[in-house]
């Protein structure tokens, strides 16, 4: 089949072995790649409620049908597995050059199961695995570990089309921090629901991917006619532009205005300092030049030196508007560079931003209830800094921590204010004033994720009321089939606005020789959908699990904006519907 190498690799650490299989046609045909096809081998493969931390829970590798082609946005990998931060279904997404080498090794999907009894690399190519002994790298941060499984390990080529990357663990992940990350490219993160302390636990420290495959495509001139006139329509592109010239930091702007900037622990919807962590904060202080991921035009990333202070020659790429929002928003620090140092932190310990920020909010929180005893409050960026090291390496407080939000709630008796959705915090989107946004915190397969239908865009932009509830979930599904098919190709939720159906039905057809039409793909996404919905209910998932912490009904904030929790059962009662599942959310077939 057009699209795809027609091959998987799988992978036993404990036997140090590995295989190759072809993807089944029909699965393809049916679910395409990328999140279709790993969301398939998860739900065949892995025992009903078997330990995230297990041997038996398996990590799944995969990329899409256009990564290493000509799409634009298609530099990326997924990685699928079952969450220790949720207990539920995890894929988490990341960018940059090392999603080309991973597709070059030429597998469709890389599947690992077993435990290591010692700490190990895995170089991936063609070939098959070469299994290396990783204990002097054990240990490392992320930026050290990426450098060293690459300088020690991967093999070198004059062949130009030879690409070589790797995605590490770092601290965080070693110590099973249940939502430490996957890094590559030093500051790329597949970074949500914990799947780097997967790798921890399978004593997995880094995977080095080689190869020069390339995958055959049903009619390269037409995807490449595609591509050059996207790229020429694009110039003119307002989204385009936005990007390029603020990053993804300009929606610190944009939600602080709106009101719904999470500040101070899910108390208030605007920061009074918010101008000063805004974008133009960070481009006045800093020395910052945009940055792209292969096959993008957009260059969104923020390549960025502080220039002076206490962290004068800090570089990395960011921060994104997330870590703005989880560390100025919820934890109120006032400084673009104190935010820079936190992010640099979390980077290389391999921690999650999103969840970091939260849970330093949350403990923020309970040392002001007299819950615990720990200096830390508001605006403290050195305390935050230590508890973010603490976590890391599990001691003291940061065992606990590095548990998750549910641990430490129910722990300081803070279950009624604690900010989550099946154990995973939200993003910087407060669904008080983004009632859509909230129906995606519930609903969405990993958790509180605003990312798997991006409904923000529509209720920020005047396509739709934010207040609304009549009708939102019908607009909710068809965001969030296209943005399944996103997946299910691998293509970066950026290009949502430059990818209408149409343009996916191009994509679709011209790499994979599909017939495809906006039916069709909506009946893929679908069944994508059903068996993500299958694998949770497998995994003990009920109807209550579909819904908003009960602080953000019982709470307004000042601005008067609120969200019942009548509205949000509305909205999920009609998601169902549309759906085909029935009145507990299970598919009906």
């Amino acid at each position: 089949m057009y699209g795809f190498y027609g091959r998987i690799l799988f992978v036993d650490l404990t036997r140090r072995s590995f295989s190759f299989e072809p993807p089944d046609d029909n699965v393809l045909t049916e679910a395409l790649g990328g999140k279709g096809l790993a969301s398939h081998l998860l739900l065949s493969l892995n025992p009903p409620r078997v330990d995230p931390l297990s041997p038996g829970n398996h990590l799944i590798f995969a990329t899409g049908p256009v990564c290493g082609g000509l799409i634009w946005g298609s530099s990326r990998y997924g990685v699928f597995t079952k969450s220790p931060q949720t207990g539920f279904y995890s894929e988490s997404y990341a960018g940059g050059r090392t999603p080309e080498a991973l597709d070059a090794a030429g597998y469709d999907a890389v599947v690992i199961k077993g435990k290591s009894k010692t700490p190990t690399v895995l170089v991936i190519d063609p070939q098959g695995v070469a299994f290396q002994e990783a204990g002097d790298i054990w240990g490392m941060d992320t930026y050290e570990s990426e450098d060293e499984a690459i300088k020690r390990f991967a093999k070198k080529s004059g062949n130009r089309r030879f690409r070589t990357g790797a995605v590490v663990i770092g601290p965080a992940g070693e110590h099973q921090v249940c939502f430490s990350v996957i890094e590559n490219d030093y500051w790329r993160s597949a970074g949500r629901t914990g799947a780097g302390s997967i790798m921890g636990s399978k004593r997995l420290k880094a995977i080095v991917f080689q190869g020069d495959c390339r995958r055959k495509l049903a009619d390269r001139n037409a995807v490449k006619m595609f591509a050059k006139r996207l790229a020429a329509e694009a110039k003119e592109y307002p989204l385009v532009a936005a990007y390029k010239s603020k990053g993804t930091p300009g929606m610190v702007k944009v939600m602080n205005e709106a009101g719904g900037f999470p500040t101070r622990y899910w108390s208030e919807g605007t920061y009074e300092k918010w101008q000063q962590i805004s974008a133009d904060a960070l481009h006045e202080r800093c020395e910052v030049r945009p940055r792209a991921c292969l096959k993008c035009f957009m260059a969104c990333g923020r390549m960025t030196k502080v220039r002076s202070g206490r962290h004068a020659g800090l570089r990395l790429e960011g921060p994104e508007y997330e870590t703005i929002y989880a560390f100025g928003g919820l934890c109120a620090i006032d400084s673009i560079e104190e935010i820079i140092y936190l992010n640099d932190i979390c980077d290389r310990l391999g921690m999650d931003t999103i969840s970091a920020g939260n849970l330093c909010g949350l403990t923020i929180e309970a040392a002001r209830r007299g819950k615990i005893d720990y200096a830390i409050d508001y605006g403290q960026v050195d305390a935050i800094a230590g508890l973010l090291k603490k976590i890391a390496f599990r001691k003291g407080i940061g065992d606990l921590l590095a548990r998750g939000i549910r641990a430490a709630s129910e722990e300081w008796g803070l279950e009624d204010i604690a900010v989550h959705v099946k154990g995973l915090e939200p993003a910087g989107y407060d669904p008080r004033v983004l009632k859509g946004v909230g129906l995606g915190y519930a609903t969405s397969d990993r958790g509180a994720c605003h990312l798997r239908a991006t409904f923000y865009k529509p209720e920020l932009s005047g396509m739709i009321d934010p207040d609304a509830i009549e009708g939102k979930a019908a607009m909710f599904v068809d965001f969030e089939d296209r943005s399944t098919l996103f997946d299910a190709l691998i293509l970066c939720r950026f290009y949502r606005d430059l990818y209408p159906w149409e343009a996916l039905c191009e994509i679709v057809q011209g790499v994979t020789g599909i017939e495809a039409h906006k039916t069709r793909l909506k009946a893929i996404s679908a069944n994508i959908s059903n068996m993500v919905r299958k694998f949770n209910i497998q995994e003990g998932l009920r109807r209550e699990d579909d819904r908003l912490p009960g602080r953000l009904y019982k709470e307004a904030l000042k601005s008067g904006h609120q969200i019942s929790e009548a509205e949000l059962e509305r909205m999920v009662t009609d998601y169902y519907r549309l759906r085909g599942w029935d009145q507990k959310g299970r598919p009906i077939m």
